[in-house]
């Protein structure tokens, strides 16, 4: 007798169902706005921390 074996990305695979596309929008928004925020977040710490090293450094 041969053993079945239960596969469980088939099994992920068949519960996929399609996204309602206002749902959709919603979210691609919030990970644009959410991806917004980091880049300028990381903008500013990197500013803030070359102008603390430039206002620190002693002149030669």
């Amino acid at each position: 007798m041969e053993e079945q074996k239960n596969n469980p990305f088939e099994e992920l695979e068949r519960s996929v169902h399609e996204v309602p596309p206002n749902m959709k929008s919603k979210v691609m928004s919030d990970i644009a706005n959410a991806k917004l925020v980091m880049d300028m977040a990381a903008l500013y710490t990197c500013n803030i921390k070359s102008a603390i090293n430039d206002s620190v450094k002693p002149n030669k």
